[in-house]
This record gives C-alpha cells, sequence and structure tokens, in this order.
C-alpha cells in the first residue's frame, strides 16, 4: 500500500512538475550567439547606427552630386534616364527612402533601450543624429511618417506628418537631447566605448561638449532652412544656443569605427569611388562635371582636391546627361581631396559646414558682432575648407584666394551691402565648397532661394534642354513600397512626377 500510494505522489509530481516547468526543464542551454532583444544592447545599436550614418553620407546622394552639377556620369555607360530627365518615377527613391527609415529605426532603438538603462549620454547623442537625419528626409520627401513611423503593432499603416510640424518637433528633440547630455551621473565610460563619432574610447567631457555644439549646428541648419519665410523669427530659438556654441574650426562630425584597406572594410567613400583594396579603380562612371570645372576659378586650388589631375581638354565628364556623339573623357576620378586613403575617417557634416551655417547667421544678424563677425566666419570656412581637402600650404593658399581682387566671388569686398547679397555671396561659397560632401545642403539652399547658380547646371538631356521652363524638382517621389503597403496614408492628391516640379517644402519661398 504504501508503495503505491509513493508511486501515485511520484505521478502526481511528474504532471505539476510537466505542466508548470517544461519550457524551462527543456531548455537546459542558451545560445550566446542567437540574437535577443537582451542581447542587441543600446551601445551595440548606437556604434553600428552611427557608422551608417557615415556611409549614408558617402553614397547615398550620386544623383543629387549630379543635380548640382558637381559630378557627371562618364560617357561610356547607358545615360540614366529618369535623372537626367528629372522624370523620377517612385522606384527612384527607393532605397534612400529605405535607407533614412532603417537607420532612424535603429537610432530610436537605442533611444528607449538607452532611457531604460538610464544611460543619457546615448540617448541624447541618439536623437541628435535622428534630428540630422529626419531633417535631411523631409527636405527630400516633405510630408513623411514620423510621430507613428515606428509604433508598428498599434500603427501598422502609419500616418504622415506634416513637414512644419516635424520641424517643431524636431527643434524640441534638440532641447531634451542637451537634457540628456547635460546629466549629473551619465554612463561616460560606457557611452566613449560605443561612440566612434566624437569619443572613440576617449571618456572625456570635451567630447560630449562636441556632441552638443553639434545640436547646436543642427538646431541653426533646422533655422536657416526656413530663413527666407515671411515672418519667421528665430530668437527664442537663438537664445537656447548661449553655453557651448557651435562646431568650430577642425571640429568636423566624422565616423571611425577602424576602417582598413580591406574587402567591406574600407572608409565607404573610398570604397565608392577610389580604389578597391587590389588598386583598381573602384568605378569609372563618375567624373567631374564640365559645369563645375568652369564655374570654380581655374586658380582655386581646391579644383585638383576634389578631382585627380591632371584635368585637361574639354570633357572632363561632359555636361550632366549630355552623352551625344562621340565622347572621349579626359577628366579622372574623384580626387585625394575627398579620397585620401581607405582608412579616412568618413565625413557627416565638416567643420567648414558648420562655419558656413554661422556666417550666414551673422549675416542675417542672428549672430551678433556685425560685418566684422560675418566676414571672419566667412573667410574661417573658406579656409577650413582648404585644410579639410588638404590643399598644400592651405592656409597660405586660401588667404590668396580669399584677398583676389580679380575674383568677384572669393574676396568679401565683392559682397554687397545688403543682408540678401551677403546670404547669397556666402551660399554660393558655399556650395563651393560642398562639391561631393553635401549635394543635399547645396540643393536646398537653392530651393530656398540663396543659391544662385550661373546658367548651364540643368542637364543636357534633349527632354531637359528642349523644356524652355525646365529646373530641378523641389521634392522627391514617395517610393513605390509606401505606395505598395501604405498607400491609405500617402497625402492626397498623390504625388506624381508633375507635382515634383510644383509641389514646395514648407520653407521655400
Amino acid at each position: 500500500m504504501k508503495k503505491i500510494k509513493y508511486i501515485v505522489m511520484l505521478s502526481l509530481l511528474a504532471v505539476v512538475f510537466a505542466t508548470s516547468s517544461c519550457s524551462d526543464f527543456l531548455n537546459i542551454n542558451t545560445d550566446p550567439n542567437r540574437v535577443t532583444g537582451d542581447n542587441v544592447t543600446a551601445n551595440l545599436i548606437f556604434t553600428q547606427a552611427e557608422n551608417a550614418v557615415g556611409r549614408r553620407a558617402a553614397s547615398r546622394f550620386v544623383f543629387l552630386n549630379n543635380w548640382m552639377g558637381y559630378w557627371s556620369r562618364s560617357g561610356t555607360f547607358i545615360v540614366e534616364q529618369e535623372e537626367t530627365t528629372y522624370q523620377a518615377s517612385n522606384t527612384f527613391s527607393e532605397t534612400n527612402w529605405d535607407d533614412a527609415y532603417n537607420i532612424l529605426f535603429d537610432l530610436s532603438q537605442v533611444q528607449t533601450k538607452a532611457l531604460a538603462g538610464n544611460d543619457s549620454l546615448l540617448a541624447g547623442a541618439s536623437i541628435i543624429l535622428s534630428v540630422k537625419l529626419w531633417q535631411e528626409t523631409v527636405d527630400q520627401f516633405g510630408a513623411v511618417p514620423y510621430s507613428k513611423a515606428f509604433d508598428y503593432v498599434n500603427y501598422p499603416q502609419p500616418a504622415y506628418d506634416p513637414a512644419a510640424t516635424i520641424y517643431t518637433d524636431l527643434l524640441a528633440k534638440l532641447d531634451k537631447a542637451i537634457v540628456y547630455l547635460n546629466a549629473v551621473s551619465p554612463k561616460i565610460t560606457t557611452f566613449a566605448a560605443s561612440d566612434i563619432i566624437f569619443c572613440r574610447g576617449t571618456a572625456s567631457t570635451a567630447n560630449i561638449t562636441l556632441w552638443k555644439k553639434f545640436a547646436n549646428t543642427i538646431r541653426l541648419r533646422i533655422l536657416l532652412r526656413q530663413s527666407e519665410m515671411s515672418g519667421f523669427n528665430p530668437t527664442a530659438q537663438l537664445a537656447k544656443i548661449t553655453t557651448d556654441g557651435y562646431l568650430g574650426a577642425g571640429q568636423d562630425v566624422a565616423v571611425q569605427p577602424g576602417y582598413t584597406n580591406s574587402t567591406a572594410k574600407q572608409n565607404p567613400f573610398y570604397a565608392a569611388f577610389g580604389l578597391t583594396p587590389a588598386g583598381a579603380p573602384a568605378t569609372t562612371n563618375n567624373k567631374p562635371n564640365n559645369y563645375f570645372v568652369n564655374t570654380i576659378d581655374a586658380t582655386d586650388k581646391r579644383l585638383v582636391r576634389f578631382f585627380a589631375s591632371p584635368i585637361t581638354g574639354t570633357d572632363y565628364g561632359a555636361l550632366g546627361g549630355d552623352h551625344t556623339g562621340a565622347k572621349t573623357i579626359t577628366g579622372t576620378e574623384i580626387g585625394p581631396g575627398l579620397c585620401a586613403s581607405a582608412t579616412q575617417d568618413q565625413f557627416i557634416l565638416p567643420s567648414f559646414e558648420s562655419l558656413f551655417f554661422q556666417a550666414e547667421a551673422a549675416a542675417r544678424g542672428w549672430i551678433p558682432g556685425g560685418d566684422a563677425t560675418t566676414k571672419a566666419l566667412y573667410e574661417s570656412a573658406v579656409t577650413q575648407s582648404f585644410t579639410w581637402l588638404a590643399v598644400p600650404s592651405a592656409s597660405t593658399e586660401a588667404a590668396s584666394y580669399l584677398a583676389s581682387t580679380s575674383l568677384a566671388t572669393s574676396n568679401w569686398v565683392n559682397s554687397g551691402s545688403t543682408v540678401a547679397s551677403k546670404v547669397k555671396f556666402i551660399a554660393f561659397q558655399k556650395y563651393i565648397a560642398l562639391c561631393g560632401v553635401d549635394a543635399v545642403e547645396s540643393w536646398s539652399d537653392f530651393r530656398r532661394g540663396v543659391l544662385v547658380l550661373p546658367s548651364g547646371y540643368l542637364s543636357w538631356n534633349p527632354v531637359v534642354r528642349n523644356n524652355a521652363s525646365a529646373t530641378l524638382p523641389n521634392v522627391l517621389p514617395y517610393p513605390q513600397t509606401e505606395f505598395t503597403t501604405n498607400a491609405v496614408s500617402i497625402p492626397t492628391p498623390n504625388r506624381n512626377t508633375a507635382s515634383l516640379f510644383t509641389e514646395k517644402l514648407f520653407w521655400q519661398p
């Protein structure tokens, strides 16, 4: 009897154990290599997101470098019809859109995980990078999924937020980022090990200050984008930029994860436009555009840093879209100022770009000091452009360029007496400095009316050349993937090829 009772008790225990702890019993091992929400931590996502931001800056905007007259397709390649006619379809911008949202999703995950772990530095830095990408995405597409973009459970088809609304929220996000960066007890050592932009392993408060300067610089860029709007007043926002200021000379935003001259590990810009690890050209498709070569002064020593020398003959890369007749392309590839080595830092926002922002802000009276301050900031921006491109004797060459009385577009004496003339003078020099670096910024300056380009920048594709009213598009088409998965949310009337030229961003005059 006792034996029977004993067996029954064991049986009951076995049932209880089986029903309550079966999963634990069977799961006796944890695979350390399995990707889970627990082991994909905020710092790991952040490092790869920083690298992705650099990779995007390196190679995502070839079409805009062509549109802005910087580069041209080689005559030995098939003409890109959508690009050279500006008749972009919904597939034209798919990769651009998807790439941006993939990075923005990762940065959103960093913020969520970092705040859950009380890591204020990771949260603040991820917000700053995301604000930069959000602004650039809005500046290309206008209204986009934003506030509900990554809540896929509750909003599988997220609504599109108006561009102006997003801009307002981006400024609020920068406020929040500064608060996080000013936290009393930040996890600076952990952050320094993850940050491959400013810290790169060095746990320094000076590097955190650079993040705050980065935030202030992006805030200024957001404000300048709206400068041509009637009644726009930036006073309240400018008042928030008092302690740390903006990125100054030599304070470049650039990523360095440890590039090497080996397959899939080169600097992404160099990998796309420089040489392969074996020493062969990575591409022969991207040439200097005749328009830019003939627009920049022939004595400007930056020309042979933008493009490999010697630049001789007449058909460097032809004019954009002009592949008529038999062309012998004499121009070389992207130059050593942009493609220095496979191990170079990957630019995200060079300091000269920040200085050009500041120069325009000073010209508008947003930064005190009058014309003397504006001139100093402008000349510092140009000098840093020479330095950043590693022009031999950069300071001397920049000084000579800035002092030249024969160049109407370089010497500050020729900047004019009005705010509008000074702003346009600065914008043109910024356009030159941004060749191959930030064509989104040049396109934005063009659309807000402060960048006035000499004639000839438009594509020479017959579809454009024979159209007397041809101009660059104001916006890009929404991607086909959105029409497939989220058509219900796309603003109406749905954007088509014709509306790319008639629809304007809210900040366009």
